[in-house]
């Protein structure tokens, strides 16, 4: 098996799955409901378990401890799309968020059921049922706001706008593409885009919200590969803070 294409794909969902787990975790405490309050903390919970799950299963393979890959690496060697970095914004921002990079990620995990390596299948078994719950309040919340009142309307079309371009860099080809296909590891990007687009079509049909034209957008690519925003480095540092001062702490 191709453990550079496998460690590739690793380390985009870990770092992925870590980052917008604290992204969302800044909403403890200011959410518009308090309903609200405790889902994005609970999924924040999801998202960082589901991230040291994947970084154990690169310690399986040779790399570094979790603690050490997670809370010791520069921007610079982080595999995450640039999307799940950018700060939390106004609600409308973090919504929209929520729906496009969940439903890519639930489907992720379900297209990886398949996979040839028996680890990552086991474990996505495991998670795509905390994914699907992750989707299904996302949907919600976008059907309910997006046939809401003029404001909740246009403000959550404005976020899906400026989002678009963010969220297909989700789907950024890895280098290995051909043999994480090949070998049967993962079914790739394009597939995965195409089940994404259907999703959110199929929702926002549902709502008074209209689809950008995806054709027209060009994707923010790079993250994967360690070109970032200039609000990674900032998050890293303050993630890092503790361990950096006393290196025995375990997360």
């Amino acid at each position: 098996m191709n453990t550079t294409a496998l460690k590739d794909l690793l380390y985009k969902m870990a770092d992925d799955q870590l980052i917008i787990g604290h992204r969302n975790s800044e909403w403890i405490g200011m959410g518009p409901l308090l309903e609200e309050d405790i889902a994005f903390a609970s999924m924040a919970q999801d998202k960082v378990g589901q991230s040291l799950a994947l970084y154990k299963l690169l310690h399986a393979l040779g790399e570094d401890d979790p603690d050490t890959v997670a809370f010791l690496r520069t921007a610079t060697h982080f595999h995450n799309a640039q999307y799940v970095e950018l700060p939390i914004g106004e609600y409308d921002f973090s919504l929209v968020r929520h729906f496009l990079f969940d439903t890519a990620d639930y489907y992720r995990f379900e297209m990886l059921q398949n996979s040839s390596y028996q680890p990552l299948q086991e474990l996505a078994v495991k998670l795509k049922g905390e994914c699907r719950y992750h989707v299904m309040h996302a949907d919600s919340w976008i059907k309910k706001l997006g046939n809401g009142t003029d404001e909740s309307i246009e403000r959550l079309q404005k976020s899906l706008e400026n989002s678009m371009t963010y969220a297909l860099g989700i789907f950024e080809e890895s280098k290995f593409e051909e043999a994480l296909i090949d070998e049967g590891i993962f079914e790739g990007e394009i597939k995965l885009r195409e089940r994404w687009i259907e999703h959110i079509t199929d929702v926002l049909g549902k709502t008074q919200l209209i689809l950008p034209d995806l054709a027209k957008e060009s994707p923010h690519f790079g993250g994967r590969y360690g070109q970032h925003t200039e609000h990674l480095q900032p998050l890293l540092d303050e993630m890092g803070e503790v361990i950096s001062t006393d290196p025995t702490t375990e997360w």
